[in-house]
């Protein structure tokens, strides 16, 4: 089996999860999943990447500098903390998004580590060919991200069971995914990983 393979968790957040200034419906069910995927990761030694939104609190994304959503995920937060129940182990890559006041940070492409290395620049230093991807929201950050990775030349596999979306006009979430596909991307549940086992 390839040893090219990278987890990329889109924007798990507890502003995204219910209760969240910004919730995504059912948007905490995909820790189940995930967890999984993470496991599976970090017991075949390859890398698992966090993105994070991590807003100034006066980001012109926000409505209140006119921008389109409510302020979420604002830098050290309560909001912008992972939820408890996701596992994040030590050894993981997390990435920010979104930090500067006119930036919207949507795709994971637009975030750096703690020492600034940008996304693209992580996944070359770790020779990853193929993201398996998963997170929130499937109509919006999820959507750009996988876009971009398919763009710049990556596999990509969509963990369908790991991802939900805000469908703020019904049917937005099933757009995305078939834009995603019809781009490249290949659909994925967990009952791939024991097809992979075999």
């Amino acid at each position: 089996m390839q040893k090219d393979k990278g987890l990329l968790v889109i924007d798990v957040q507890q502003d995204f999860c219910p209760a969240g200034a910004l919730p995504v419906p059912e948007g905490d069910n995909v820790v189940t999943a995930l967890n999984e995927y993470i496991d599976y990761f970090v017991q075949s030694r390859w890398p698992v990447i966090f993105t994070r939104d991590w807003h100034p609190k006066d980001s012109q994304h926000f409505e209140a500098q006119g921008g389109k959503w409510p302020s979420h995920c604002v830098e050290g937060t309560p909001g912008a903390r992972f939820p408890r129940q996701l596992s994040v182990p030590a050894q993981s890559i997390v990435v920010s998004k979104g930090m500067e006041r006119n930036q919207d940070g949507s795709s994971a492409f637009e975030g750096v580590n703690s020492q600034k290395y940008g996304l693209q620049q992580i996944l070359k230093a770790s020779n990853i060919k193929e993201l398996w991807v998963g997170g929130l929201a499937t109509d919006y950050c999820v959507q750009t991200s996988v876009l971009d990775a398919l763009k710049s030349g990556y596999r990509v596999k969509l963990l369908v069971d790991a991802i939900r979306g805000l469908d703020i006009h019904p049917g937005d979430s099933k757009k995305a995914i078939d834009e995603m596909v019809r781009a490249g991307a290949q659909q994925m549940t967990r009952q791939g990983i024991s097809h992979l086992q075999e």
